[in-house]
This record gives structure tokens, sequence and C-alpha cells, in this order.
């Protein structure tokens, strides 16, 4: 099968693990252009990757040999970029979150979909190897129905991380902890215990940061499927602490906490899966972590590419954790029950 051409906008900290990625996948990929607007980081990553450097996305968009696009770019210039993309029918793999708000998220998806072209977004997480394990004893019903589903993301950013021009800001980032980081958490949630249908609970800036948006969010939750849960992120717990997912099923329970998972079921047996060293992006290197949740995305992508599918996270399954972070904020602000819109 002939490698995909590939072309890369934003060189950026994120860029690193894609360009990882798309190295160890050399035989179905070749990345024939990559462009920053920033010549420094041009430089920078061209340093670190061999990749060829063009010095306008247009270089890129104009290219008919180019099948795909990464856009690495931050939140709110995403709208702007999937549309030059789609008008020049370039497949997108596009990191998170879709948009700075749900509006252009949803305008992301609807210019995808019309234009035809596959729309893969960056929600890595639900690749971890422990997650895969714990999604698969799920469905096959050993552990019955799901009871309860938390979620914890206690990680911590020192002020320095939110000093960096627009991040943390409504304009480019689209708001805090949700957005920017919960979401992989909030995405595997519910594709481990499925939708939510409404919350309860507070959000707001704690006395750890100078910033626009929200630092520190604790809500409960009420599942599609009657379960109840409670969602909790933060970037102010000190050093910073894996993600954890606890669940508890009619036939046992399962706690999954970074790398690592436990199945406890109570004909006795129990499943493990060990922990890596890496320290999951926790504390204050947001970057620390593997790059092998990527590289599966980015075969997913590659996939969903070959065989005309739709891949595994699409824009309709990003725009589900889109809408939960409203309803979370708005229940923050308002102080009373949201409904999720589905």
């Amino acid at each position: 099968m002939a490698r995909r051409r590939f072309g890369i906008i934003g060189l950026g900290m994120a860029a690193t693990p894609h360009a990882k990625s798309l190295i160890e996948l050399e035989q179905r990929v070749e990345v024939v252009a990559a462009y920053s607007p920033t010549p420094a980081r041009r430089k920078a990553f061209a340093d670190k990757f061999s990749f060829p450097l063009v010095e306008t996305p247009g270089a890129i968009f104009g290219d008919s040999s180019i099948e795909a696009i990464a856009i690495l770019t931050p939140p709110n210039t995403h709208l702007d970029l999937v549309r030059s993309a789609a008008k020049a029918g370039k497949h997108i793999l596009l990191e998170k979150p879709l948009e700075a708000s749900t509006d252009r998220a949803m305008e992301v998806v609807r210019l995808c979909r019309h234009a035809q072209v596959k729309l893969a977004v960056v929600l890595q997480h639900r690749y971890k190897p422990a997650a895969i394990k714990l999604r698969e004893a799920l469905q096959s019903g050993i552990l019955g129905r799901i009871l309860s589903c938390s979620a914890a993301m206690r990680l911590w950013r020192p002020q320095t991380y939110y000093e960096q021009p627009g991040r943390g800001t409504r304009a480019r980032d689209g708001g805090g902890v949700l957005l920017t980081q919960g979401i992989h958490t909030l995405d595997l949630m519910m594709n481990l215990a499925g939708p939510v249908n409404e919350v309860r609970g507070y959000a707001t800036t704690s006395v750890m940061h100078r910033m626009e948006t929200e630092d520190l969010v604790v809500a409960a939750a009420k599942f599609a499927n009657g379960a109840f849960g409670t969602i909790e992120a933060t970037t102010a717990a000190y050093p910073g602490f894996p993600e954890r997912i606890e669940i508890a099923c009619q036939k046992g329970g399962a706690v999954l906490s970074g790398s690592g998972l436990s199945i406890l079921r109570m004909d006795g047996q129990v499943v493990e899966v060990a922990p890596d060293n890496s320290p999951g992006g926790a504390g204050a290197d947001p970057m620390a972590f593997p790059n092998d949740y990527h590289r599966a995305l980015i075969e997913d992508f590659l996939d969903a590419i070959d065989q005309n599918r739709e891949p595994a996270i699409n824009g309709a399954e990003a725009l589900r954790v889109h809408r939960l972070i409203d309803a979370l904020l708005d229940a923050g602000a308002l102080g009373k029950t949201i409904a999720v819109r589905q």
C-alpha cells in the first residue's frame, strides 16, 4: 500500500509526540512539509526532526500530493485552518480541543462532513493499554452493570505555565483545566461508562493561579445508563497525580490510575496492568509521557483513510466531551443542575 503524504501545521509543544509517531510509522506515512508561522519555532523543530519545512501554510494546502494534514496549533486557530484544509480535500488529524468554543467546534465538524474528508481528534488516552483492557472487560459483561463511575484529574501546573501568551484565556484556549487538560479524562470516562445526562457542581479559579479561566472543578454526574459519579479536575494539585477513573459494577470494580489498571471481580479473579514509568504529564512538564498512544491514534486515522470509514475518535465523538464541559462550566456558574446537550 502506498505511503500517505502528510503535512504538519503547528510546530510547538504538541508537535513532538506526533513527529515521533510519524517517524515510527514511516512505512505508512511520508511527512513532506511542516510549517510554523514563527521562524524560531521552525528552526527549533528542524534541530530535532528532519522533515522538510515550508514558509507558508499555502504550500501545504496547495500541494495536491499531500493527502492529510496534522493541525497542531492553538484552539482558536483551528476553524480557519480546517476550512482551508477541507476545501483542499485534505484529511485532518486535529489536536484537541476541536475549537475554542462549541459553536466553532460544530462548524469544524460540519465543514469536514460537507467536504467528505476524514476528521480524527487527538484524544489519545483511549489508546492506553490499560484503558483498552478495561473497555474490553466492561463490554464483555464480566463486571455486570455499571453502578458508578468517577474521574479525577489532579494535576499541577506552576504559574509560569499560565504566563505564556494566551494560555488559559478564553480567546485563545477557550477555557482552563477542563478544555485544555481534563478533556482527555472526560472523553475516556464517557468512552468507558457512556454519555453523561446531567451534572451539578462548582467551577472556580483557585488561589494558586492568576488566570482568566477555571483551574478547579468539582461536580456530581448522572450517566445515561443510570449510573452516578463524581468529576474532579484541577491544575492546582502539587506535585500532580495520575489520572484516575474508578468504576463500581454489579460483579466487581476497577481502578484505572495513570497507565496502570486493577480489575477486582467478586468471583476472586484479578486483572492487573502494571503502570509504566512515565509521569504522564501530571506535573510541571505537561509533555512527560510516551508517544505510544499518539501512534496508535494515528494508525487508526490511517486505517480510516485506507478503509474509507470514520476514525474511532471523530468529530461527533469529540463534540460529546465539548458539550459535557459546557454543562460543567454552566453548573459551576449557575449553581444548579444542568442537562448535557446530546
